[in-house]
């Protein structure tokens, strides 16, 4: 297969500008950025340079309750020290929604960014030695 991974998420918003400001300041994520530091590489400028690692890519039902109905796509970012990183969201004045642990697939909590799109986190389970 010539696919290679994922390789961007694009979505409509009413104000662009604001939302990649809350995307940079709360989760780090945003063209520039490498693990929520800022680079100035040439093209650096539209990239947000990721962490490989597991992607996964489902269709869901068209009524499924993991999200909510009124959207048609959710993303999931996987992140480390979630605790760290609710506590940082919680202080600033955002609601974290649901949390969940999957045996062997690790920690799930939920936000929403400023135009109500869901935002799903994940930390997989600490890799055992």
């Amino acid at each position: 297969m010539p696919v290679l991974g994922f390789g961007g998420y694009f979505f409509r918003a009413r104000d662009p500008a604001a939302l990649e400001v809350w995307y940079r300041r709360h989760l780090g994520v945003g063209a520039g950025l490498v693990r929520g530091q800022a680079i100035s590489d040439p093209g650096s400028e539209w990239v947000w340079q990721a962490e490989g690692g597991p992607v996964v890519f489902q269709p869901f039902k068209a009524d499924s309750d993991y999200f909510t109905a009124d959207r048609s796509a959710m993303i999931n970012l996987r992140v480390s020290d979630l605790d760290g990183l609710l506590a940082s969201l919680r202080t600033a004045g955002i609601a974290v929604e649901r949390e969940e642990t999957m045996d062997g697939v690790g920690r799930f909590a939920r936000v929403h960014d400023p135009e109500g799109n869901p935002v799903e986190l994940w930390e997989q389970p600490a890799a055992e030695t």
